[in-house]
């Protein structure tokens, strides 16, 4: 009969996850990198990472963190995460009026059209001052 471990939850959000818990993550898991989904090897660089982005309304607990590879799955994961969060933050503001209404052009009559201009075959005509 197995032992029921409580889930692990980080005091603050910037709490990291203890050894035992990083562990447990990777297990659950099956050693996979949540994003690129490749085998993680014995060698590999890989962190704990929040499948729910903190800045995206997920808790810094061990349900909603992952086993991610360092390097470009977890940059570009980043970059997923702040582009999610950019877009919730636009239509949010927009929502409640936060952000300004779309600029118009200043409708006016325009202006009058000039001349044809001079070629350079057309003949040159100076004033003489006289």
């Amino acid at each position: 009969m197995s032992r029921s471990v409580p889930e692990w939850f980080g005091k603050t959000d910037d709490s990291r996850p203890p050894p035992h818990v990083r562990l447990r993550i990777f297990e659950r898991h099956g050693g996979r990198c949540h994003f690129s989904d490749r085998r993680i090897m014995p060698g590999d660089h890989w962190d704990v990472d929040h499948v729910i982005a903190l800045i995206n309304g997920g808790e810094n607990r061990e349900s909603n963190m992952a086993p991610i590879l360092r390097g470009k799955p977890h940059k570009d994961k980043t970059a997923q995460d702040v582009a999610q969060k950019s877009r919730n933050y636009r239509k949010r503001a927009k929502h409640v009026g936060a952000l300004p209404l779309a600029r118009q052009k200043i409708k006016s009559r325009g202006f009058a059209r000039s001349q044809a201009q001079r070629t350079a075959s057309s003949p040159i005509e100076k004033w003489r001052g006289f």
